[in-house]
């Protein structure tokens, strides 16, 4: 089960069936869907919220979700890390929580869950990602050539970053 995690401004905290709406309802924001196509009510649930795979936590400012930072976990031995993501209501952005957000969960997984590298895929245009990405230590790794699918059905490429235990 997941814990609890506090960062210096936002807290993390695992995410329930009755945040579904909440994560909607940013997934319906056009500076978001840009990025998380095809987000209805019922794939929050699926992905979000059910996913057996998927640790998600909401991030949170006292009571009000902002957004949410989810994981993957590779678990095999020798080839052990783990994968992130995250989405922040557009009125939070600039401010820093998804930085913190990043930090915290990152923070999480190599000094609790015992990953050494932690990698992330931003579309290659999503500034905002990169640059949030970058400030905690990640680094560009290369392009990953039409990985991602977008909201018109397109394929778009993403930047492979990576961040390593000794980047933190």
């Amino acid at each position: 089960m997941a814990t609890r995690l506090h960062g210096a401004s936002v807290t993390l905290r695992p995410a329930t069936p009755a945040d579904a709406e909440a994560l909607t309802k940013i997934l319906a924001e056009p500076e978001v869907t840009q990025w998380w196509p095809r987000y209805d009510h019922a794939r929050v649930r699926d992905v979000l919220v059910d996913s057996p795979d998927t640790t998600v936590y909401v991030i949170a400012l006292d009571t009000e979700i902002i957004g949410s930072v989810q994981y993957v976990e590779e678990p095999a031995r020798d080839y052990r890390h783990a994968s992130l993501d995250l989405f922040l209501d557009p009125d939070q952005h600039g401010k820093g929580y998804a930085t913190d957000a990043v930090r915290t969960l990152v923070r999480h997984l190599i000094y609790d869950r015992s990953h050494h590298r932690i990698a992330v895929y931003p579309a290659v245009d999503n500034d905002r990602a990169i640059k949030t990405f970058s400030r905690v230590g990640f680094r560009s790794v290369g392009i990953m050539r039409q990985y991602e699918r977008t909201a018109d059905g397109t394929w778009q490429d993403c930047l492979l970053m990576d961040l390593l235990e000794h980047d933190l």
